[in-house]
């Protein structure tokens, strides 16, 4: 199994030491139960980094009042040994009380970027996210940390995090991994039926579709129409929202004149996915 430690004290050390040796050292914040997803981060951040870190941490600041904290899939043992499998060199594995000590009352936010999409019906989510990936820069003190571009919100709340605080740590985002059918990976995968899944797997073709209409120079606001037409009949759910925005800002844009996401979330019975795809501007 990979070596894991559980305190601030213990991480920084490690990492101080091999900062010594001259090594750059790259972090992977997780939730754990680690899937292919997770793992494309870690192998990410070994092209990068002569070290590497994950961080296995259910953070109780981004669930809301009705959400799945305590049902949120978790397995250490299984976690470690993956990690050990792709020669992951350090897991931080801290307690609550370790994240977030007794009196604890801090709170980063990042409100230009928290205000739609996934704020809209997640209002607290992000400056958890925020805060939790703040103290894990400051514990760990990465020359990298890796993240995934299907949390396409979160990544550019992080980025524009590090830049405010100036945290000297670079952000990197790594393509969204899939399942053979398109599905996004997610731990929360594990919660849909076959039937589900299955539907779950036309978000990605919709998206991937309507992103290739936009680039060949289809009217954003008729392909947004369509898109979510097919959404709610292929799918079977209405999907919380179906946004084309600008790709730094996350601004909701009418015209596609610069790098642009397509994003979207759906909650299938009760679980929530989100997914997104790159637009470019029509080549003229």
């Amino acid at each position: 199994m990979t070596t894991f430690v559980r305190t601030v004290s213990d991480l920084r050390a490690r990492v101080d030491k091999w900062h010594r040796q001259s090594h750059k050292v790259a972090l992977v914040p997780t939730m754990g139960y680690l899937h292919n997803a997770h793992i494309a981060l870690v192998e990410a951040g070994k092209q990068i980094c002569s070290r590497t870190v994950v961080s296995i941490f259910v953070n109780p600041r981004q669930f809301g009042p009705k959400e799945d904290f305590e049902k949120y899939p978790r397995d250490e043992q299984r976690d470690l040994s993956m990690l050990a499998n792709h020669q992951v060199d350090l897991a931080f594995v801290p307690s609550l009380e370790e994240m977030y000590p007794l009196k604890f009352s801090t709170v980063v936010s990042v409100p230009s970027l928290t205000q739609t999409l996934c704020a809209n019906t997640r209002p607290s989510h992000f400056s958890g996210v925020a805060t939790v990936c703040a103290k894990l820069f400051n514990q760990c003190r990465p020359d990298v940390a890796v993240f995934g571009e299907k949390d396409y919100q979160q990544l550019q709340i992080i980025r524009h995090l590090v830049k405010d605080l100036d945290i000297p740590t670079e952000i990197c985002g790594v393509p969204t991994v899939r399942e053979t059918d398109g599905l996004a990976i997610s731990s929360r995968n594990v919660y849909l039926s076959k039937q589900e899944r299955a539907r779950a797997a036309q978000i990605n073709l919709i998206l991937a579709a309507t992103a290739t209409r936009l680039t060949e120079g289809h009217e954003p606001a008729k392909e947004l129409t369509n898109a979510l037409s097919q959404l709610n009949k292929k799918v079977g759910y209405t999907p919380e929202y179906l946004e084309l925005c600008d790709a730094e800002t996350l601004a909701p844009i009418t015209e596609l004149n610069t790098p642009a996401r397509l994003l979207t979330a759906i909650i299938i019975n009760r679980t929530r996915l989100i997914d997104n795809w790159p637009v470019m501007p029509p080549t003229t």
